[in-house]
């Protein structure tokens, strides 16, 4: 039962959409209506500028991590439950049940619910991230090769148990879908740079 309420709080918790809450308290606009649309740390980010893109990308880690740390202790460290927790709180951001089962893109909240669940290779593909942004000024394409190489580097890293590992495919397939408008662009070259300026 402790890890079924982990797991319905992680869901509750991952859909609260902390960018457009914080955007609408600092400028009464709706983030969904400025720039990509998205909710996330980046749109935040390019729209209201860095103290709110900071924020959200702080809170919405914050979220993962507070998920799988309640199943943690809840189950007292059950690694399948840690596993499904951390793979619910990134399904409440995509389909956040407060936003009609919209949302953003989960890469924040994944830093932080994996994070706590396999430290090692997220902070691994957190060096590749940032890599491939200093490389390429493409945010989106920093987050692509992360969620691709995370499963490969959770295996080659821990060879972990296979709720762990299950739960890494899932959290990469998710992220790399909710991407795959990013990949067209970035094919077509239509995609937007990293700026850390408000726009207009």
């Amino acid at each position: 039962m402790s890890g079924l309420i982990a797991v319905l709080v992680a869901y509750l918790l991952g859909g609260i959409p902390f960018g457009l809450l914080i955007v609408r308290l600092k400028t009464g606009a709706d983030v969904r209506k400025s720039g990509s649309g998205n909710i996330g740390a980046t749109n935040v980010l390019r729209t209201t500028g860095p103290v709110a893109g900071i924020l959200t990308l702080v809170l919405d880690a914050a979220k993962g991590t507070f998920s799988v740390w309640l199943a943690d202790t809840l189950t007292n460290g059950d690694i399948f439950w840690m596993s499904l927790t951390a793979v619910a709180v990134l399904v409440g951001h995509v389909f956040s049940p407060y936003l009609k089962f919209k949302g953003g893109k989960a890469v924040a909240s994944f830093l932080g619910a994996f994070g706590y669940l396999t430290p090692l290779p997220v902070l691994v593909i957190t060096i590749i991230f940032v890599l491939v942004i200093v490389l390429t000024n493409y945010l989106s394409l920093g987050s692509i090769s992360g969620a691709a190489l995370y499963p490969f580097a959770c295996f080659l890293i821990l060879h972990p148990d296979w709720p762990v590992l299950a739960a890494s495919v899932i959290a990469s397939v998710l992220i790399l879908w909710r991407h795959r408008e990013n990949m067209v662009r970035i094919r077509e070259g239509n995609e937007n740079i990293l700026s850390f300026g408000k726009r207009g």
